[in-house]
């Protein structure tokens, strides 16, 4: 059942769910939502996972998303809204969760090697294979597929249902500034002594061993996927300090300055230099811009992001300057940063064949060598691995999704009835912004960066309804005293009655 990992893993894995009762026993609703996600992805074993038949694996994504889904649905009685307001996100919603059982039906048949076909005569040297072939889907992989696509989204339902706030949002950045603290002294402690922790605890390092060192020492990895994991959630408690440092009083500024700085070292020793770039450029946004501006950023970001793979395709993104800039700099770098295009090139070549819903799972959408069936592309974006598996659909789905948000926020807060855009909310607006850029060349979509996006989805829902009412109340007052023309008088609204004094 266990596929990889000692008896602690499983342990971990069974144990969970007594954690999550726990969480929601004895904290409020919204801060047991939050840290029944954030804490499973901090702490719980990777790769392990208790593989059922016909159903999705569970693991450290799906075990805390469904408990999750069932303490919230205990505690409220009944079941939370799935369905997005907007007409956009309905479609974009049945778009994520029905286009990967068209691939499946798409893509029964086997992908075979080293085949030499002579009219009816087929020949195979198996000395010459180092596969034999891909399976195909099966039709009853499409239900399982279904249920992997709800089971990823229930953080973002329930986010939009229980975090919409922004009390909520705040508790959120509050959470990421604990977390980065917790994670403080494991981080160091691998900095020092090398990656070991996931070792030590669960029986097995999560990773190539050879990814863990870096500019002649090592980068922590602690529970989470890699170090790239790692320094990105380092930049998001960063930008959580920093939002925290912004709303903060004179008497406390110099307190959270220093948690600021804290995290900010975090950031330095995961030496991630996307990460660095994040923390330098958008950390001080934080602390100098207007939210209003914060969130016109976030929603720029995410049309690029959305654009990438078009622009990508079409030859638009100068990828030959970009290598040739990097090399005088770093001739490592630039060869890794060279080789991971071609890999996409490749990709993206390989999927005009099933544009519109990609190749599957098992590897389907990889490029292999036909003769001996040996894989010749290596990929590390999230938005590459979309389309390969679920084609441009697919893509579009899960981006769209992510970027409605962002979008829907800037929409709403250009309006001239919309009130002030808190900095919690710009925050987390741009936190999510970038980690869509991140997924460009990784793959960090976490659970926690679909409860962000639906605690921002829910935020745009609400600010809509208000902007729409005060709308409606200053078309009201502005023609309350003119009827066909002639002025009238407006009744005076009559007076509050006069509370009572008391000492108090």
């Amino acid at each position: 059942m266990i596929q990889i990992g000692n008896t602690f893993a499983l342990l971990a894995l069974l144990g969970w769910p007594l954690v999550a009762v726990a969480l929601f026993k004895h904290l409020a609703l919204e801060r047991a939502l939050i840290w029944s996600i954030l804490a499973a992805y901090m702490f719980l074993p990777q790769v392990s996972e208790i593989n059922l038949p016909a159903i999705p694996a569970f693991d450290k994504v799906t075990i805390p998303n469904l408990m999750a889904f069932a303490l919230c649905l205990g505690i409220w009685g009944k079941r939370p809204d799935i369905v997005p307001q907007s007409i956009a996100g309905r479609i974009l919603l049945v778009m994520f969760i029905v286009s990967p059982a068209i691939t499946v039906l798409t893509n029964l048949e086997p992908v075979e090697f080293g085949v030499d076909q002579f009219g009816s005569l087929r020949l195979v040297d198996p000395n010459a294979l180092e596969r034999w072939g891909l399976p195909g889907l099966r039709v009853y992989d499409s239900l399982s597929a279904l249920a992997q696509q709800v089971f990823l989204m229930l953080p973002f339902f329930l986010a939009r249902a229980v975090l919409r706030s922004e009390a909520a949002i705040r508790e959120i950045l509050l959470a990421l500034v604990i977390a980065g603290a917790i994670y403080a002294l494991p981080m160091l402690w691998e900095v020092r002594f090398s990656p070991q922790l996931h070792t030590q605890v669960y029986g097995f390092f999560q990773h190539s061993f050879a990814q863990a060192m870096r500019d002649g020492g090592f980068r922590p990895f602690v529970f989470m996927p890699h170090g790239l994991w790692v320094a990105f959630f380092a930049f998001m408690c960063a930008m959580a300090a920093a939002a925290w440092v912004r709303d903060s009083q004179v008497n406390d500024r110099g307190k959270r300055l220093m948690i600021l700085g804290l995290m900010a070292l975090l950031v330095v020793i995961c030496k991630s230099l996307g990460a660095l770039v994040f923390t330098l450029a958008f950390v001080p946004m934080v602390l100098l811009f207007k939210p209003r501006v914060n969130v016109t950023i976030a929603a720029g970001l995410a049309v690029l992001v959305l654009a990438y793979p078009l622009l990508r395709g079409s030859g638009v993104v100068p990828t030959e300057q970009m290598v040739a800039s990097l090399a005088p700099h770093n001739a490592e770098r630039a060869q890794s940063l060279e080789y991971r295009f071609d890999n996409e090139d490749d990709i993206l070549a390989h999927v005009e064949a099933k544009p519109l819903f990609g190749w599957g799972g098992w590897g389907r959408f990889m490029v292999y060598d036909p003769r001996t069936g040996e894989s010749q592309t290596v990929v590390d974006g999230q938005w590459i691995i979309t389309i390969g598996h679920y084609g441009w659909l697919g893509f579009l789905a899960l981006f769209g999704l992510l970027a409605m948000p962002l979008l829907g926020l800037w929409w709403q807060v250009r309006k001239p009835q919309a009130p002030p855009i808190p900095v919690a909310v710009s925050t987390l607006a741009l936190i999510l912004a970038v980690n869509m850029v991140d997924l460009l060349p990784n793959a960090t979509l976490i659970p926690f960066t679909w409860l962000m996006a639906g605690a921002l989805l829910g935020y745009v829902e609400d600010l809509r309804h208000a902007n729409t009412a005060a709308r409606a109340a200053n078309l009201r007052k502005a023609h309350a005293g003119v009827v066909l023309g002639v002025p009238t008088e407006v009744p005076p609204e009559p007076e509050a009655p006069k509370a009572r004094r008391s000492v108090l």
